[in-house]
C-alpha cells in the first residue's frame, strides 16, 4: 500500500464520523501524490503525513449564556490549531448549527494550504460553534460572544493564534469578542481580525474573500483567452462573500444574475441590484423574498435551483457541498466557461472531476477565496505597526496577492505534469512551503 493510502486510511479510523475532514484529506492528499512518490521513502521516515493531518492542539468546551428569557442556554465551543509551521495560527470562527468537530476539523486542514498559498507567515486554524446567531437579539449574542471568550483566551493571542469571522461571525460578533478579551487580558492587541475600522480593523477586510476571488478569477480566465466583461454570472449565497464577489464581477463588467439563501434563491433579468442586496442582508437582515419584493423585473424561487441559469460563470459562495455532480452536469450542458470558489469546499468531488474532465476551469477555494484570510493577515501587519492603510493600499496589495497565488497553482500544475489543473497545482504549491518549514523545525 502507498505512503497516502496508509495515512488515508489511518486517518479514517481514527477520526470516525467526520466526513467533511475525510473528504478534505482526501482530496488533498490525493493531488500531493506526484510529490509524496518522489519523497516516500523520507516523508515516511518523518511520518511527514501523519503529522500534517494531525491538528497540534484541538479544543472543546461549553459555553453557558443566558437567553432574553432567563433561561440558561449551553453551547459547545471549539478551536483547532491544526499547522503552525508557516506562523501563528489563523482561520475564522464559524457560528451555525451545524458546527461540530470535524467540520472545524476539515475547515483548519484546507486552511493550512490556503494561507500558506498567500505567501504571508499565517499558519492554518478554524473554530466556532453550534450556536445560531439567527433569531437572536444583539443582547443574546453579546452574551454568547463574551462566554465564549471567555474559554476561548486562554488559548489565542496575537503571535499564537489570530481569529477570524466566517459563517454566522460578522463585525457585531468580532466587537462582542474583541471586548471580552481585552477586557479579561487587560490587553489591545491584534488578537482577532475581522475589526471595526474605530478599533484596528483595516479598509477593503469587509471586501475581501469577494474581491479576490474576482482577482483571482479574472486572471485564470485571462491566462486561458476569456475575459471578464460580458460574461453572464452565476452566484450562490447572498452572505459577505457572495455581496462582494457580486460587486466586483460587475464592476469587471460581468453581468450576475443570481444569488440566494438558505429559503430560495432570486434570478434578476437586469443584474443583481448589489445596494438593495446589502440594505437586505447587511442592514435587516432579511429574507430574499424583500429583494423580489422591491424589483420587478426579480423572480423569487423556493429552495435550491441557481446552478440550473445558462451562465459563463458559476461562483459557489454559500457552504460546502453545496455543488453535486447533477449541479456539475447542468452547468456543462449549458456551457460554463470556468467554475471559482468562493465558499470553503462548496463542490462536490464527484462534480469537481466532472467538471474538469470536460474543460471547465476550474479554481478551488483554498486558492480563490484566500482573499479573506490575505486581508486579515494585512490587518495584523496593520496592528503590529499601529498603522491604517487606505483602502486602495490594502486592495492593491489584495490583487498582487490573489494574481500570484494563481500563477503558484498554475506554475505547480505545470511542473508535476497536471497543466491547468488548479486544484492539484493550489495543493502542492501550498504543500511545499509547509513541508519546507516542518522539516527545517525538527520532529514537533
Amino acid at each position: 500500500m502507498s505512503y497516502v493510502d496508509e495515512v488515508l486510511a489511518q486517518l479514517i479510523e481514527k477520526n470516525p464520523a467526520e466526513p467533511e475532514f475525510h473528504q478534505a484529506a482526501k482530496e488533498v492528499l490525493e493531488s500531493l501524490r506526484p510529490v509524496v512518490e518522489q519523497n516516500e521513502e523520507k516523508f515516511r521516515k518523518d511520518a511527514l503525513l501523519e503529522r500534517l493531518i494531525n491538528p497540534e492542539r484541538q479544543v472543546k468546551f461549553r459555553v453557558p449564556w443566558v437567553d432574553d428569557k432567563g433561561q440558561v442556554q449551553v453551547n459547545t465551543g471549539y478551536r483547532v490549531e491544526f499547522n503552525s509551521a508557516i506562523g501563528p495560527y489563523k482561520g475564522g470562527l464559524r457560528f451555525h448549527p451545524s458546527v461540530n468537530l470535524g467540520i472545524i476539523k476539515f475547515l483548519g486542514f484546507e486552511q493550512i494550504f490556503k494561507n500558506s498559498l498567500t505567501g504571508l507567515p499565517i499558519g492554518g486554524g478554524k473554530g466556532g460553534s453550534d450556536f445560531d446567531p439567527k433569531g437572536k437579539s444583539d443582547r443574546e449574542v453579546m452574551a454568547f460572544c463574551q462566554s465564549f471568550m471567555t474559554e476561548l483566551q486562554r488559548h489565542i493571542g496575537p503571535n499564537t493564534d489570530v481569529p477570524a469571522g466566517d459563517i454566522g461571525v460578522g463585525g457585531r460578533e468580532i466587537g462582542y469578542m474583541f471586548g471580552q478579551y481585552k477586557r479579561i487580558r487587560n490587553a489591545y492587541e491584534g488578537v482577532l481580525t475581522g475589526k471595526g475600522l474605530t478599533y484596528g480593523g483595516s479598509l477593503a477586510r469587509t471586501e475581501a474573500t469577494g474581491y479576490g476571488l474576482l482577482y483571482y478569477t479574472e486572471e485564470m480566465m485571462k491566462c486561458n483567452g476569456h475575459d471578464m466583461a460580458g460574461k453572464t454570472v452565476v452566484v450562490s449565497g447572498a452572505g459577505n462573500v457572495a455581496i462582494y464577489a457580486t460587486q466586483k464581477a460587475q464592476q469587471m463588467g460581468a453581468k450576475v444574475v443570481t444569488v440566494s439563501d438558505s429559503t430560495g434563491w432570486i434570478y434578476d433579468s437586469e443584474g443583481i441590484d448589489v445596494e438593495l442586496l446589502k440594505e437586505i442582508k447587511e442592514v435587516k437582515r432579511a429574507r430574499l423574498t424583500e429583494y423580489a419584493a422591491a424589483r420587478k423585473s426579480a423572480e423569487y424561487h423556493e429552495g435550491k435551483g441557481v446552478w440550473s441559469v445558462k451562465c459563463d460563470v458559476a461562483l459557489p459562495c454559500a457552504t460546502q457541498n453545496e455543488l453535486d455532480i447533477e449541479d456539475a452536469k447542468t452547468l456543462v450542458a449549458n456551457g460554463v466557461i470556468a467554475v471559482a470558489e468562493g465558499a470553503n469546499m462548496p463542490t462536490t468531488l464527484e462534480a469537481t472531476e466532472y467538471l474538469q474532465e470536460n474543460g471547465v476551469l476550474f479554481a478551488p477555494g483554498k486558492a480563490s477565496n484566500a482573499g479573506g484570510v490575505a486581508t486579515s493577515a494585512l490587518e495584523m501587519s496593520q496592528n503590529s505597526e499601529r498603522l491604517s492603510w487606505s483602502f486602495e493600499e490594502v486592495d492593491s496589495k489584495l490583487k498582487n496577492i490573489m494574481v500570484n497565488i494563481f500563477h503558484a497553482c498554475d506554475d505547480a500544475s505545470k511542473k508535476y505534469g497536471y497543466e491547468k489543473n488548479y486544484v492539484v497545482g493550489a495543493n502542492i504549491a501550498g504543500f511545499e512551503k509547509v513541508v519546507d518549514a516542518m522539516t527545517a523545525q525538527g520532529i514537533v
